[in-house]
């Protein structure tokens, strides 16, 4: 951020002769208020089963005073429990005080009690010392679930008096549930022995479960058996569990994890996620089975015909033997319905595609999809046995004219000749296979040929290469970025768009990076002209703010085949109160921030809001939602956006302050490079709270903008920009966002001593275009 500075800029001021815009008048609502909004980092256990009632945990930050949780969809019902916080340093330092107090005392049996008393308390806390903050606080929920509560996936949020909480995945599952014990028992000494010799073990890491199941725990440090304090680089290896069970002879057992399926990114641990590992013994320890992971999906699955009647366990734990306490899990294990397979992986809108499946455990080997009353795009495809539902594949719905791949064709002899526009559901059917299209191009045609695979759950890592008649490469293209699928981690699938050279034969090469291949190795390839369009994210998923204020999110645009033209942003079907400013994504650029300003009242429940995206394209209107996201980090480096259900906006932080204001100022603000802007800002800052001068800050800028000058006049603020020609140039477009924020001194003889900075919220967003000095 840029802060506005208390002198005068001695640049030149800008032509006058610009028109400016009528004042724009909004009451800001200072508080304080999403200071620090709640976070939730796991719950344990991570669902539960239809029609029960349950306790489960919530770790995370700023959990405490949590007022109210939401989970999404109907059927289930969660009230809010006790709150917790880890015993912090200071309160330790106390604890060591009394036992060395306690140390010099007589000992009876009143002072040997407190001494196991304060020695089991320092275990305790020397077995938590190294917990993340943002992991440290837990609140419990009761939670009960209705028996046809749809099974799958929910949404978890809690709120606080300081907002809302970024979205949690919740299960609600068809089997029975266990959920590991994790209670530290304090052990005292023998009647000889002395306190210090106080001990604390953790349950027991094994449990009987009967099948079929879901059972719940997570993968902790283990527990340092010490006195002192463990140095900061020792390090503790993780916990593993283990889970015994009777199986029968001949039954088809499925095992499959769900780890990195609850808390998809970890911004501070590497590779990104809880990586688990999956292994089967017999009754006498012996290995049948092991995976860490199902095919491309970190998460592992094994698939395990039982031999013989008997006694059988399986392990969990990390691949890399960490331990966390996000590092929870879901392990289902039963004769339950898994699909690993199907094909084709869409099919046309319109139209009822029989679909073929493989998998373990299923009761048939082909379905129908009905896609004759749904438009283009992606929908889940399950199975169900005996009223269990299986895990779900994508299916692709298109609009485009399709036909099947047909062998042989791995060579340009035996191409097999297409029309565009064109689908064609295929297959690498085994190893080293290649698949070889030819078609009739013209000079000078745009086509694009694109492969979906990865993205539909197909194990293929395809490559695309494409060729004259002659043999002569024309494009090629191994893996391309989809940011709309954001639990993709390796984008696997290919994408070509070119130009043709000249009209002729031309022959389209697909197959396996890896040269693998396989029945399950299936794909979509799409041959056309370019169907220019976009698809829309906004971020935060969470907005948390006072009345009235001003707050900005960022809405992200992922342009398809060519499109570049500008995106009109609005609010669709918003409540009373809700304005949008700045919406307006310039042509050519990905993203823009820009404001939601709040109504000064509404109902305490969150508010779900939704923004959409409007573009000509071919001289037709375009209109697209702005999906929420969440912007998850994943070790350390890379950048997410993983899909939320909803925009929630939640407004507190008490009765609403009316502070007018009023912004003077050009639209789009014109910027000269290499020189300066001025524009006016009239602030009244509010009577109570008593802050003291505003103060200004670009959030955010473009590189080369800067806010220059912010100095009183007659009649408000003075804002003055700056552009470093070096690094802005000419023809640049966005919004600038302005936060406000003010100091405020405690009255005398109030237990708060430091001056307290107040957050304000921002300026409405203001467009701004560099041009030419």
């Amino acid at each position: 951020m840029s802060r506005g500075l208390e002198w005068q800029a001695k640049a030149p001021a800008p032509p006058c002769h610009r028109a400016l815009s009528p004042a724009i008048v909004l009451l800001l609502a200072p508080a304080l208020f999403a200071q620090n909004p709640p976070h939730l980092a796991y719950a344990l256990p991570a669902g539960g089963q239809q029609g029960t009632t349950f306790q489960t945990t919530l770790g995370g930050q700023f959990l405490q005073n949590a007022s109210a949780v939401y989970i999404s969809g109907d059927g289930v019902r969660a009230t809010l429990g006790e709150y917790a916080r880890p015993m912090n340093g200071t309160q330790a330092t106390q604890l060591r005080d009394r036992m060395q107090e306690l140390q010099k005392l007589p000992m009876d049996a009143a002072v040997r009690q407190e001494m196991i008393d304060v020695r089991g308390k320092l275990l305790i806390f020397n077995s938590a010392r190294n917990t993340s903050p943002v992991l440290a606080e837990t609140v419990a929920l009761q939670v009960s679930i209705a028996p046809g509560a749809e099974p799958g996936r929910r949404e978890l949020r809690v709120s606080t008096p300081q907002g809302l909480s970024n979205p949690l995945v919740f299960c609600v599952g068809q089997l029975p549930e266990y959920t590991a014990a994790e209670t530290i028992n304090v052990v005292p000494p023998g009647p000889n022995q002395p306190p210090q010799q106080t001990q604390i073990v953790r349950p027991p890491t094994d449990m009987a479960i009967s099948l079929p199941a879901t059972v719940n725990g997570r993968i902790k440090p283990g527990l340092p058996h010490i006195q002192a304090p463990m140095p900061a680089n020792e390090f503790t290896p993780g916990q593993s569990a283990r889970y015994r069970f009777h199986a029968r002879q001949g039954e088809h057992l499925v095992i499959s994890a769900a780890a990195r399926e609850l808390v998809p990114y970890l911004a501070d641990a590497v590779p990104g996620w809880f990586q688990a590992v999956l292994t089967l013994y017999d009754s006498q320890g012996k290995e049948l089975a092991y995976d860490d992971d199902y095919r491309f999906h970190p998460d592992p699955v094994i698939h395990f015909e039982v031999p013989k009647d008997g006694d059988y366990a399986i392990e969990i734990r990390d691949a890399l033997y960490r331990g966390r306490e996000d590092f929870v899990y879901r392990i289902s294990l039963g004769e339950l319905p898994f699909v690993t397979g199907a094909f084709p992986l869409g099919g046309r809108a319109g139209a009822t595609t029989p679909v073929e499946l493989t998998g373990w455990n299923l009761p048939t080997d082909k379905l129908d999809m009905d896609a004759t009353n749904r438009a283009p795009g992606i929908y889940p495809l399950r199975a169900s046995r005996e009223g269990l539902v299986s895990n779900s594949l994508p299916f692709l719905v298109d609009s485009l004219p399709e036909t099947f791949e047909k062998e042989p064709n791995d060579t340009p002899a035996a191409a097999q000749r297409v029309k565009l526009p064109i689908v064609v559901n295929g297959r690498i059917g085994q190893p080293g296979d290649w698949d070889v299209f030819s078609f009739q191009g013209s000079a000078g045609q745009v086509m694009v040929a694109e492969v979906f695979a990865r993205r539909l759950d197909s194990p293929l890592d395809s490559v695309l290469r494409l060729t004259d008649s002659a043999g002569k490469q024309i494009a090629f293209n191994d893996d391309c970025d989809d940011k709309a699928f954001g639990l993709e981690t390796h984008h696997a699938d290919s994408r070509i768009m070119t130009t043709l050279p000249a009209a002729g034969v031309y022959y389209l090469y697909l197959g396996d990076t890896q040269r693998k291949g396989g029945p399950e190795y299936a794909y979509r390839l799409r041959l056309a002209a370019p169907q220019p369009d976009f698809d829309l994210r906004v971020t935060p998923s969470a907005v948390n703010a006072g009345p009235g204020m001003t707050v900005p999110i960022t809405v992200h645009a992922l342009r398809k085949d060519g499109f570049t033209g500008e995106i009109a942003l609005s609010l669709k079907d918003a409540p009373r109160g809700f304005t949008l400013a700045g919406g307006l994504l310039p042509a050519g650029q990905d993203e823009v921030r820009l404001t939601l300003t709040l109504p000064l009242q509404l109902p305490g429940e969150p508010v779900a809001l939704s923004v959409e995206g409007r573009a000509l394209i071919d001289g037709r209107e375009v209109v697209r939602p702005a999906v929420p996201a969440e912007n998850m980090m994943q070790a350390f480096a890379y950048w997410h956006m993983v899909p939320a259900a909803a925009l929630k906006v939640a407004i507190g932080g008490g009765p609403a302050i009316r502070t007018p204001i009023k912004v003077i100022a050009e639209r789009p603000l014109q910027i000269p490079a290499g020189g300066v802007v001025r524009f006016r800002v009239q602030v009244t800052p509010p009577p109570n709270p008593q802050p003291g001068k505003v103060e200004y800050e670009l959030s955010e800028p473009p590189e080369g903008i800067a806010l220059k000058d912010a100095s009183p006049v007659q009649d408000g603020t003075e804002l003055v920009l700056e552009c470093d020609a070096a690094r802005a140039k000419p023809g640049l477009r966005g919004n600038l966002i302005v936060a406000l924020s003010a100091m405020r001194t405690p009255p005398a003889g109030s237990p708060q001593a430091n001056r307290q900075r107040i957050t304000l919220g921002a300026l409405p967003a203001l467009p701004f275009e560099i041009v030419k000095r």
